[in-house]
């Protein structure tokens, strides 16, 4: 298992790699430069911080909490852990249809009410070996609220990827390493640069890879907005999702 680097070294690469300066990310992010400076040369960020740092980035604050190796808050887990019966049958139908119903699906799910949290969130354990790069980003597709099959479903409709839903487990526990096809698709479905994501997981990228399709990119946003829906909500998407679906087969 490859040891976490840090996070300050995860933030340094990062500013080099998009060529910002301390200067300019600090004032991005709303901080002074010494507060910045601080997390680079390794001290461990607040979660008030992490929270500015990953807007500045344009990453998903829960993303950039894993990578940090910190729990993440309440408020940024799944409403409802068993919408995940759901999730990943809406992405693979509407991986399917044409623009207009991928954006149509994604307009009602933004347009639901919000429902009340009703318990916390509780991701599948990963063991025997929980702190590794593949660990982190399981631990983001399981708050995309996919579980193993879930990914195992999705990613193969979304990417190259076709394993089974037993072998996400593996990857989360560290049995099984990262490659750069994997990393590569697991970004598609994230929607992190595969670059950054590969740097930041340690893995080398032989080939630069390619741009996502228009229905990788709904893919993702549809993932990362479903995390907000109950499961009655999720399933009124998903039989949303099917009847479209049917009617585009039917057209």
């Amino acid at each position: 298992m490859r040891e976490h680097p840090g996070f300050g070294a995860m933030l340094t690469w990062l500013l080099d790699h998009r060529e910002l300066g301390v200067q300019e990310f600090a004032d991005r992010a709303g901080l002074t430069v010494d507060e910045v400076r601080a997390v680079l040369a390794g001290e461990r960020p607040g979660e008030g911080l992490l929270r500015r740092l990953a807007s500045a980035l344009g990453f998903h604050a829960v993303d950039l909490f894993i990578l940090a190796g910190l729990a993440v808050p309440d408020d940024m887990a799944p409403l409802d852990g068993t919408a995940a019966n759901w999730v990943a049958s809406t992405v693979t139908d509407a991986v399917r249809l044409p623009t207009a119903g991928r954006r149509e699906l994604l307009q009602l799910i933004r347009s639901l009410p919000q429902e009340e949290r009703r318990s916390s969130f509780a991701p599948k354990p990963l063991m025997p070996l929980a702190g590794g790069p593949g660990a982190w980003v399981i631990r983001m597709l399981q708050y995309r609220n996919l579980n193993w099959m879930g990914m195992a479903k999705t990613l193969a409709f979304v990417t190259p990827t076709y394993l089974s839903a037993a072998t996400y487990g593996a990857i989360g526990s560290g049995r099984k390493e990262l490659t750069p096809r994997l990393v590569t698709d697991f970004a598609v479905l994230l929607g992190i640069d595969a670059r950054e994501l590969a740097a930041l997981t340690g893995v080398f990228l032989h080939e630069m890879p390619f741009s996502p399709s228009p229905e990788a990119v709904d893919a993702a946003a549809l993932l990362w907005e479903a995390r907000r829906l109950s499961a009655v909500q999720a399933r009124h998407v998903a039989e949303l999702a099917r009847s479209l679906r049917g009617h585009s087969r039917a057209g």
